[in-house]
C-alpha cells in the first residue's frame, strides 16, 4: 500500500461525459436542456425558499421542511451543473484532483441530508394526519429545527466517511471519468489496488442511508393508510392522498435513481446507463421538486402569486 501511495501520479481527472458529442449536439444541450432546466430549477427553488421563509401563511412544519428541501436542491445543482455547462462550451474537460474530491463530498453531503429530510417529511405527514390534536406539540418549532439539523449533520459526517472510502487508494492509472461530474462508483473504479473494499463499504453505507429512511417513510404511510381506512369518507381519503402524493412522487424519483447509482453492481453499469440516471438526480429531480409541490398545493400557488405580485409592483 505504501508503494502504491508513493506511485500516485494522477493530479487531475478528465470528464468525458459529452466529449464524443458533436459541437451542434453540445450547443443544443447547453442552450435548450441544461441552461433552461438549470435556470428554471434555480428560479423555482429560490422562490420556494423565499416564500416559505418570509410568508407568514406558510409557517407550518411542512413548509419549513420544504424550504430546506429546496435549499438542498439549490446546493446540489450548484455543485454539478455549472461545471457541466462550462464543459459543454470549452474543449478543456479537466478538473483538478482537489476539485473532484470537493465535488464528490458535496454531492455525498447534500444527497444524504436530502434522503433523511424526506423521511422526516413523511413523519410530519403522519403526525399531521393521524395525530392532528397533538400536531402542534409534537412538531414544535424546536423539534423541526432539530430534525433539519440532524439531516444536515448526518450529511456532513457521512460525506467524510464516503469521501475517505472513495479516495483511500492512490490513483496512478487512467484518469478519464465516463460521466459529466465526479461520481463515486466511477472514480473508485479508476483507483490502483483493489477497490472492492471501498465498493463494499459504500454499498453498505447506501443500504443504511437509503433503506433506513425508506423504512420510516413506508411505516409512516402505512400508518396513515391504516388510520384513514374505514373512518374517512372517500372525499376525505382523496384529500389525504393528495397531500401525500407530492412527497411520494419526489421520494420515488430520488430513491430509484440513487439506488441504481450506488446499490447496483458495477458490472451492470456503463456510460449509456450511468449518464441518464445521473442527469435524473442532478438536474431533473431538483427542477421537478418545486413544480410537484407547488402545482398540487393551493397554499403554495397562492403564496407564489403574492410574491410575484409584490415583485411586479416594486418595478
Amino acid at each position: 500500500m505504501v508503494s502504491l501511495r508513493n506511485s500516485s501520479t494522477v493530479t487531475e481527472f478528465i470528464l468525458v461525459g459529452f466529449e464524443h458529442s458533436s459541437p451542434s449536439t453540445r450547443a443544443l444541450l447547453f442552450a435548450l436542456s441544461f441552461l433552461v432546466l438549470y435556470s428554471l430549477a434555480m428560479a423555482m427553488n429560490g422562490l420556494i425558499i423565499f416564500i416559505t421563509w418570509t410568508d407568514p401563511r406558510l409557517s407550518s412544519p411542512m413548509y419549513f421542511f420544504l424550504g430546506h428541501l429546496s435549499l438542498l436542491d439549490v446546493c446540489f445543482i450548484t455543485t454539478t451543473i455549472p461545471q457541466m455547462l462550462i464543459h459543454l462550451v470549452v474543449k478543456n474537460h479537466t478538473v483538478s484532483f482537489v476539485s473532484c474530491m470537493a465535488q464528490m463530498y458535496l454531492v455525498f453531503c447534500v444527497g444524504v441530508a436530502e434522503c433523511i429530510l424526506l423521511a422526516f417529511m413523511a413523519y410530519d405527514r403522519y403526525v399531521a394526519i393521524c395525530h392532528p390534536l397533538s400536531y402542534a406539540q409534537i412538531m414544535s418549532q424546536k423539534i423541526c429545527v432539530r430534525l433539519v439539523g440532524t439531516a444536515w449533520f448526518f450529511g456532513l459526517i457521512n460525506g467524510i466517511f464516503l469521501e475517505y472510502m472513495s479516495f483511500r487508494n492512490p490513483f496512478c492509472r487512467d484518469n478519464h471519468i465516463e460521466n459529466f461530474f465526479c461520481e463515486a462508483p466511477i472514480v473508485i473504479a479508476l483507483s490502483c489496488g483493489d477497490p472492492q473494499f471501498s465498493v463494499r463499504m459504500i454499498f453498505a453505507d447506501a443500504i443504511v442511508v437509503l433503506l433506513s429512511p425508506m423504512v420510516l417513510i413506508v411505516t409512516s404511510y402505512a400508518r396513515i393508510l391504516a388510520s384513514i381506512h374505514g373512518r374517512v369518507s372517500s372525499t376525505g381519503r382523496g384529500k389525504t392522498f393528495s397531500t401525500c402524493a407530492s412527497h411520494l412522487t419526489v421520494v420515488i424519483f430520488l430513491y430509484s435513481s440513487a439506488m441504481f447509482s450506488y446499490m447496483n453492481p458495477r458490472s451492470t453499469h456503463g456510460p449509456d446507463k450511468d449518464k441518464p440516471f445521473s442527469l435524473l438526480y442532478t438536474i431533473i429531480i431538483p427542477m421537478c421538486n418545486p413544480i410537484i409541490y407547488s402545482f398540487r398545493n393551493k397554499e403554495m400557488k397562492g403564496a407564489m402569486a403574492r410574491a410575484l405580485g409584490r415583485s411586479s409592483l416594486t418595478k
